[in-house]
């Protein structure tokens, strides 16, 4: 029963992994085809709403990257500094 709960949860991060890089952007998106649409900005602004949802994402990766290096790094056994085996 181990085996398919590992699996299961690994699936649902793999699956908030994706929704966190692609969210950011598509929001971003939305937000500037609201502008455009309702209120007459320009087509320009898509240009920065792509770039702010593309920083979005990147900023989600890097969150997620450092919590599965703590979680790497929790895992790893802990030695105490100077005390070597000779």
């Amino acid at each position: 029963m181990n085996g398919w709960y590992k699996a299961l949860e690994n699936l649902v991060w793999l699956t908030q992994f994706g929704l966190s890089l692609l969210m950011p952007l598509l929001l971003c998106l939305a937000g500037c085809w609201w502008l455009t649409t309702n209120a007459g900005v320009g087509g320009w602004v898509y240009l920065p709403g792509f770039l702010l949802g593309l920083g979005g994402g990147a900023a989600a990766f890097r969150q997620f990257a450092r919590m599965l290096q703590k979680k790497a790094d929790a895992d790893k056994p802990n030695h105490p500094a100077g005390f070597n085996r000779h």
